[in-house]
């Protein structure tokens, strides 16, 4: 592969689905020559394939994956992948538009969806045998299905962007029918060998198949962290994510699109942050590979190219500063003993119970004798943890209530007085605080309030710090 200096570019799904909006802007719009390379673009799956293929992210409907785990149906998976090739189909309809591109991908999925299919029937077969247990096999096929829509994806685009002149190349890191025990890096390495970055424009799938098993440790967020290995791998200059918004104060339709502004520039510790708060500007695990490379994230609106977005990178603020207020909600895991005190194992045993029901922890507080978690889970997830909690602490009173935490976050937050003053704006707002939480150094001042007081919280939060800061440097 011949490197310059060049960058990363990753397309997010819901930005996919319109990327041949993104052709005359992003991915060409005025470039012409040389201008149109020096770019490697990391594709998702178009919008809801990956959600067809494993299960809804948001409401855990099953997908093709769940549907196989649990045939009982007389093959439902079955008319489901009839399901996603219907939709890879209506994807790649309306993004093409020369008939012969229309034909090849067509085939494409063809090709793809048959050899699952066959494949899954294979596998059936021969767990049909004392022999084998298809559980040992579920994770292979989660896998399997989950390079199919960005395999699917990177096709489409390159044969889109070859059709208006330019010199594209389909990059498959999914292992598709490839014999190869590789690891991540080998992956990458053997499909970019022979790239010339100055003459051509790779097209990668945002899935790579490697001894490592993306899906095992990162599941839906394989593509950022293919994503963030191909920058550091290749030495980008800088790794870009597009998406459909720009990093904001806040949610813009929450507090108004007029009342937020644009990050345009942060640290790796405050993305991390907005990762545990579920609002992912990268995962984690990417980030600390960008930024053990030293290798600056941006995060950009995909369909205003003209504009940087957001910076991300280890530069320290100018100044203090609330950059971003956002909430989540959580449950509240109370762990109440006397004789607590004193006494080590009942964190790691709470800690124990989370991770066998891979509970996320969101934070944490103790004192002599409770301890409590705040954990994204859902319902059905907090009643197994709760009844597994007391089994392994029977004199312990265990307490679970669903509330709302709400994060204000910045880079710099000395001198600011966050708390005291959050604390007024809640109190004048109506909104009761049940607890507070800031940890000298840390990026964040978190408060613990009643869920249905959530988004009255993050308008009233971000008036404080966010609204009434800007109003007071206009008028300086």
């Amino acid at each position: 592969m011949t490197f310059s200096r060049h960058t990363v570019e990753k397309i997010g799904g819901t930005s996919m689905s319109k990327v041949h909006e993104l052709r005359d802007t992003l991915l060409i719009g005025e470039r012409t020559g040389a201008d149109l390379y020096g770019r490697i673009f990391v594709v998702s799956a178009f919008g809801g394939i990956t959600n067809l293929l494993l299960e809804h992210k948001k409401s855990g409907t099953p997908g093709v994956y769940g549907l196989f785990s649990n045939d009982d149906n007389a093959h439902g998976w079955l008319d489901a992948l009839t399901q996603v090739a219907d939709g890879m189909r209506d994807a790649h309809n309306t993004v093409l538009e020369h008939p012969a591109d229309v034909v090849a991908a067509d085939e494409f999925v063809r090709e793809r969806i048959e050899g699952a299919r066959s494949c899954l029937f294979d596998l059936q077969r021969l767990c049909s045998y004392g022999h084998f247990r298809l559980s040992d096999h579920m994770m292979d096929i989660r896998e399997l299905l989950s390079g199919l829509g960005e395999s699917h994806s990177a096709f489409v685009t390159t044969r889109m962007l070859q059709r208006a002149g330019v010199n594209a190349r389909y990059v498959d890191l999914s292992g598709w029918r490839d014999e190869s025990v590789l690891n991540l890096q080998e992956r990458i390495a053997r499909a970019l060998d022979g790239v010339d970055l100055e003459t051509e424009l790779p097209i990668v799938t945002g899935y790579a198949q490697c001894t490592e098993g993306l899906m095992r440790e990162f599941d839906r967020g394989y593509s950022e962290v293919t994503f963030s290995n191909i920058a550091a791998y290749t030495g980008a200059a800088e790794a870009i994510i597009h998406k459909e918004f720009h990093l904001s104060s806040a949610d813009p339709n929450l507090v108004g699109a007029d009342a937020v502004r644009k990050l345009g520039h942060t640290n790796y510790d405050v993305a991390d942050q907005l990762s545990n708060m579920g609002m992912e500007a990268i995962h984690p695990k990417a980030a600390k590979t960008l930024r053990k490379a030293g290798i600056p994230l941006r995060v950009a609106n995909a369909f205003e190219p003209n504009d940087p977005g957001t910076l991300i990178d280890d530069t320290e603020a100018e100044e203090a500063s609330v950059e971003i207020v956002t909430g989540l909600g959580v449950a509240a895991l109370e762990v109440f003993e006397q004789d607590m005190v004193g006494v080590k194992g009942y964190d790691q045993g709470i800690l124990d119970v989370l991770t066998r029901h891979k509970v996320r922890i969101v934070s944490k507080a103790t004192n002599a004798n409770t301890i409590t978690h705040y954990l994204d889970a859902p319902l059905k997830a907090m009643r197994r943890v709760e009844r597994d909690v007391q089994q392994s602490f029977p004199n312990a009173r265990i307490k679970v209530n669903r509330m709302a935490l709400v994060s204000v976050i910045g880079r710099d937050l000395a001198g600011l007085d966050v708390t005291e003053h959050g604390l007024t704006a809640l109190r004048s707002g109506g909104v009761k605080t049940l607890a507070v939480q800031h940890l000298p150094g840390s990026v964040d001042v978190q408060y613990m309030v009643a869920q249905d007081q959530e988004d009255d919280a993050i308008r009233l939060l971000h008036k404080q710090f966010v609204e009434e800061a800007s109003a007071r440097l206009k008028a300086a």
